[in-house]
């Protein structure tokens, strides 16, 4: 595992990286390359997770140990998604990035999105799930004191996932049908998600009222026991 010893390369790609560069790889997979070349678009997508990710630390040994355990938190989202209607993938992306920091939950939830829809079917929006799902876990990372101290905030944090969730993926859904963004089809989009938005809403709130505590204390009990 490489690292980034300089702070301000670090600090410049913590920025750049989940703000600037990626979404606009997601726009070029919705609007320029459509149906070509997606694959190799997520693809990049999640190179630049990756290196998100090591911009996260300065030593090797403590990126290393942060990535086996990312390497988990992700084969379970995946695992995850096979369950009917309720799915785990973003409860466990904001548990990741809570007690592991911003950029390992977006790798978390970026990777999920891609290794999952190999069996679920991988298209142009893929992009949008692993920017949507990225984007959850880092945010949950800047705010990862609070959400630690109030599970009413955590469970808030939860609610408002899934309506992002659902925003993003309702622009690819206007996007790909009208090859711009409406904002009259968009608005149509989000009436007609509404049930989704709640299963994912209700999904968000069942997982991280079961799981942030026991995942929790074993991720700090790990921390503590590996240094990372």
């Amino acid at each position: 595992m490489f690292v980034i010893k300089s702070c301000r390369a670090r600090g410049i790609l913590k920025i750049t990286i989940p703000f600037v560069v990626i979404p606009l790889i997601v726009l070029l997979s919705a609007t320029v390359f459509k149906e070509k070349s997606y694959l190799l678009l997520s693809a990049l997508i999640a190179v630049f997770s990756l290196l998100l990710f090591a911009s996260g630390f300065e030593k090797k040994k403590t990126g290393s140990r942060r990535l086996v355990i990312v390497s988990a938190m992700t084969a379970l989202c995946i695992v995850g998604r096979f369950i009917p209607f309720f799915k785990p993938i973003t409860a466990l992306t904001i548990i990741t990035a809570i007690y592991l920091g911003g950029e390992a939950g977006f790798l978390v939830g970026a990777l999920s999105a891609l290794l999952s829809n190999f069996y679920f079917g991988q298209g142009p929006w893929t992009a949008f799930q692993m920017l949507a799902w990225g984007m959850i876990g880092l945010v949950a990372g800047y705010l990862s004191a609070p959400l630690k101290k109030s599970r009413a905030l955590l469970l808030i944090y939860g609610v408002v996932s899934g309506v992002l969730f659902s925003f993003i993926m309702d622009l690819w859904s206007v996007m790909w049908y009208a090859g711009e963004l409406n904002l009259t089809l968009y608005k149509a989009g989000l009436l007609t998600a509404l049930p989704h938005t709640a299963l994912y809403t209700v999904s968000n709130l069942v997982f991280l009222w079961f799981l942030a505590r026991p995942f929790g204390e074993k991720l700090e009990r790990i921390k503590v026991k590996y240094g990372v």
